[in-house]
C-alpha cells in the first residue's frame, strides 16, 4: 500500500470527479536521501514518454506571474515542447511527513 497526492488539492485546484480517465501514477520521489514510493492523481494522461538527457532544457525565464518553481526543465519532442514538472519539489517536505510516520 502507498500514499496517494491528488495533485488538484495540491496546486489549489477545485476537485473534480472521477471518471474513466482519472488515473494514479506510482512516481519515486527523494527527500534527505530517502526514497519513497507514491501515487498522485491526475485527470487523464495524454501519453507516455522516454525523455534522455539531451532532450530537456532549462526552463526560460518567465514573468513573475508565473511560477516557476516546479519546473524541471523543458523538453523538444519533435515539433513540441514538453513542460517537466520536478516531482521532488511539487511533493515537499511537508507532504511526505504524513507518509514516514
Amino acid at each position: 500500500m502507498i500514499p496517494v497526492i491528488d495533485l488538484r488539492a495540491k496546486f489549489g485546484m477545485e476537485t473534480t470527479e472521477v471518471t474513466d480517465q482519472t488515473c494514479i501514477i506510482v512516481v519515486e520521489i527523494t527527500q534527505s536521501s530517502r526514497k519513497f514510493n507514491t501515487g498522485i492523481i491526475v485527470d487523464h494522461v495524454q501519453e507516455v514518454l522516454d525523455i534522455s538527457g539531451q532532450q530537456i532544457e532549462e526552463a526560460p525565464q518567465f514573468d513573475a506571474s508565473v511560477q516557476t518553481e516546479f519546473i524541471l526543465g523543458m523538453a523538444k519532442i519533435g515539433d513540441t515542447v514538453k513542460i517537466l514538472l520536478d516531482i521532488n519539489k511539487v511533493l515537499i517536505r511537508e507532504d511526505l511527513s504524513m507518509m514516514i510516520e
